[in-house]
């Protein structure tokens, strides 16, 4: 089910947990991104959830005049989501399974950027990584490293390049920004030096 909407030209996927966290930092930064992305004409793609950050930041782009899509599997709409909530996004994809969701979250994105979450915010940000490593893509990744949150994470692929597991570790080089506000004019840099691609998603579907 698709509830259709004028797509802005620019869009930044965001991932981030479902929950809230314990630092209150976290929900700031997503409200100071969601700001700045609508001060920028920047739509923001995401997995569509209404609670914790995921509500934060789409909250914060659709108060600030800004366009929100969110993508969700239909078996999370009551556990992620209300459906009244939901009601208010510019437009709602609703996915048959993560799979799909995943892959539809890439076509629609500009930009990658992963604010502070758990396990899913992990898989997915990692899976865009994994595919720029594979030469899938070029598109902009950012960490969100709000209160060092992502540090660990960074350490272990510094490990994991030291040891000689990542053999194309220039293609693997996310933006680590602490300053949420920092984060737009970095990817819309990003996005003015790097040549429009082509034909990505159907590789991406293979994958």
């Amino acid at each position: 089910m698709s509830i259709p909407s004028d797509s802005p030209h620019t869009s930044i996927c965001v991932y981030c947990g479902s929950q809230s966290g314990r630092n209150p930092a976290y929900g700031e930064a997503a409200r100071i991104l969601g700001r700045t992305m609508a001060a920028n004409g920047i739509g923001l793609v995401y997995g569509g959830g209404t609670r914790g950050i995921m509500g934060t930041v789409a909250d914060a782009v659709m108060s600030n005049g800004g366009k929100v899509t969110g993508i969700i599997p239909e078996f999370l709409m009551d556990k992620e989501a209300t459906r009244h909530s939901l009601g208010q996004l510019d437009e709602l994809v609703v996915t048959a399974d993560m799979h799909e969701r995943k892959h539809l979250m890439f076509d629609r994105s500009d930009a990658f950027v992963a604010l502070p979450g758990g396990i899913g915010t992990l898989e997915e940000i990692i899976e865009i990584m994994t595919w720029a490593q594979l030469g899938r893509h070029t598109k902009p990744i950012v960490l969100a490293d709000v209160g060092n949150f992502w540090k660990p994470l960074e350490s272990l692929i510094d490990h994991m390049k030291d040891q000689g597991f990542i053999h194309t570790a220039h293609l693997v080089q996310p933006l680590v920004i602490s300053d949420p506000a920092e984060i737009v004019p970095a990817v819309l840099d990003l996005l003015a030096r790097t040549a429009p691609q082509e034909g990505v998603s159907e590789v991406i579907e293979n994958l």
